[in-house]
C-alpha cells in the first residue's frame, strides 16, 4: 500500500479506537491468551500478553495497528514460543466465507489488479495495458453473497445446538469485517478437543464422509434398506427431509432408490454435501493455536468492523458494520465493479477524482480500487 494511503488509513483506525472501544471484544481469561497484530506493509507481531482493556488500549493507541487477534486458545504462558505456552483449551470457532461458496455472482464484483503496472482489469487472463499475467483478485462483496453466508451460518447453528447440544446462548455469530462470518462457541464442553477431534467434527458439520450404509443401504442386499424417516434426529432426519419432502412422496421415491441402487444412492450423498452440509473451513475450526481477528476491531481488507451480530436476519454488514467517519475525501478511483455501503452506491470509475464519505474511502483504499489524492 501506498504510504499516504497507509497514513490516511492508520488515521482513521486510531480514531475509530479511540472513540469506539466500547465496541472492542476483551475476552474472558484475557491475561491467558495470546494477543497479536500487524501493521500495514508489515508482518505479524505475535506472542504478547493483555492484561486488561486498558492493556488493550494502550496498544491500539500506540501501535496503530491494521489488524489486531487475540487467540482462542488459553496458556499459563501465552508470551512465550508455541512449544513453551502450556496450552489448556480453546473455544470453538467457525469460519464461513463467502468465497467458499462459488456463488455466480462474484463474477460480476470481482476484478484483478495487475502486478506488474497496477492497472485493473475485468479479467485475468492478460493485462490490458502491459500484457502481464500476474494480478491480485479483488472482490467487494454484495448481498447476495451475505445471505448466502448467513444461511450457511443458520445451519450451523441448527447443527450446533441439536446434534451437539450447545446452548445457543453461547453460541455467538460475528461479522468478521469483510466476507464472511465468525461463529464463536464460548464455555462449552468442546473446549478440550484437540486438533485431530475437531478435523472429525468439522467432518461432521460439513457432512463429509457418509456413507450409504449410515442411511440405510447396503451393498449387499438393498432388500433390507432401512432409510431414515423425516422425524428423526440428526443427519439422518436431515437427508430423510431432503430426499422425501414429504411422507407422502416416501414410497415412490424409495423405489427409485432401489431400483437406481448402490452406486447412485451413493452420488447423490455426495451432491447433498454441498446442499445439506455445512461450508466452513475446517481448518480454522482444528487449528488450536491460532490467533483470530478480534470483535469490535477493524478488517484492514475492507475498513468494515467485526462486529456481533445480534439478530443475525436483519444484520446489514454494509450499514452496521460500517463505522468509520462521513467527512469528505478525495480519491482517485479507479474500477470497474460497484459495491453499497450506507445504502449508497460506488463505482464504476474510470481514474476519476470523486468526493467521498470516509467510510467509502477507506473501503475503497483497502480493496485497492483508489488512493487518496494528497
Amino acid at each position: 500500500m501506498l504510504e499516504k494511503n497507509i497514513n490516511f488509513v492508520e488515521a482513521a483506525l486510531k480514531e475509530y479506537y479511540f472513540n469506539n472501544f466500547e465496541l472492542i471484544h476483551v475476552p474472558s481469561r484475557t491475561s491467558e491468551r495470546e494477543f497479536g497484530y500487524q501493521k500495514f506493509n508489515s508482518g505479524m507481531t505475535r506472542h504478547l500478553t493483555i492484561k486488561n482493556d486498558k492493556d488493550l488500549h494502550f496498544l491500539l493507541m500506540t501501535q496503530m495497528p491494521s489488524d489486531v487477534y487475540c487467540s482462542n486458545a488459553c496458556y499459563s504462558f501465552p508470551n512465550l514460543p508455541m512449544s513453551e505456552k502450556d496450552w489448556k483449551e480453546a473455544e470453538l470457532i467457525f469460519d464461513i466465507d463467502a468465497k467458499d461458496l462459488k456463488l455466480d455472482c462474484r463474477k460480476n464484483h470481482t476484478c484483478f489488479k495487475c502486478n506488474s503496472c497496477q492497472c485493473i482489469n475485468e479479467q485475468s487472463s492478460k493485462c490490458i495495458k502491459c500484457n502481464s499475467d500476474k494480478f491480485d483478485v479483488i472482490s467487494v462483496t454484495c448481498q447476495n453473497c451475505i445471505s448466502e453466508t448467513k444461511k450457511e451460518v443458520q445451519k450451523l447453528v441448527q447443527v450446533l445446538t441439536e446434534d451437539l447440544a450447545i446452548n445457543k446462548e453461547k453460541i455467538l455469530v460475528y461479522f468478521s469485517g469483510n466476507e464472511g462470518f465468525h461463529v464463536h462457541i464460548e464455555n462449552s464442553e468442546y473446549q478440550t478437543l484437540d486438533s485431530r477431534e475437531r478435523a472429525d467434527l468439522a467432518d461432521y458439520i460439513m457432512f463429509n464422509g457418509v456413507i450409504p450404509e449410515t442411511l440405510g443401504i447396503n451393498r449387499q442386499n438393498n432388500s433390507k434398506m432401512l432409510l431414515p424417516d423425516i422425524g428423526e434426529k440428526g443427519w439422518r432426519g436431515r437427508v430423510a427431509r431432503e430426499i422425501f419432502g414429504t411422507k407422502s412422496k416416501r414410497p415412490k421415491i424409495i423405489q427409485e432408490i432401489l431400483l437406481g441402487g448402490y452406486s447412485a444412492f451413493q452420488s447423490r450423498l455426495e451432491e447433498m454435501r454441498h446442499t445439506i452440509g455445512v461450508r466452513i473451513d475446517p481448518k480454522v475450526t482444528m487449528d488450536i493455536h491460532r490467533i483470530f481477528r478480534l470483535g469490535g476491531s477493524i478488517n484492514s481488507k475492507s475498513g468494515l468492523s467485526k462486529i456481533l451480530c445480534k439478530d443475525l436476519e436483519n444484520f446489514d454488514p454494509f450499514s452496521d458494520a460500517c463505522l468509520l467517519g462521513d467527512e469528505k475525501v478525495e480519491v482517485l478511483a479507479n474500477y470497474p465493479i460497484s459495491f453499497r455501503l450506507k445504502n449508497k452506491k460506488y463505482g464504476p470509475y474510470v481514474g476519476e477524482t470523486i468526493s467521498v464519505p470516509k467510510h467509502a474511502a477507506v473501503y475503497m483504499i483497502c480493496k485497492g480500487l483508489a488512493d487518496v489524492t494528497q
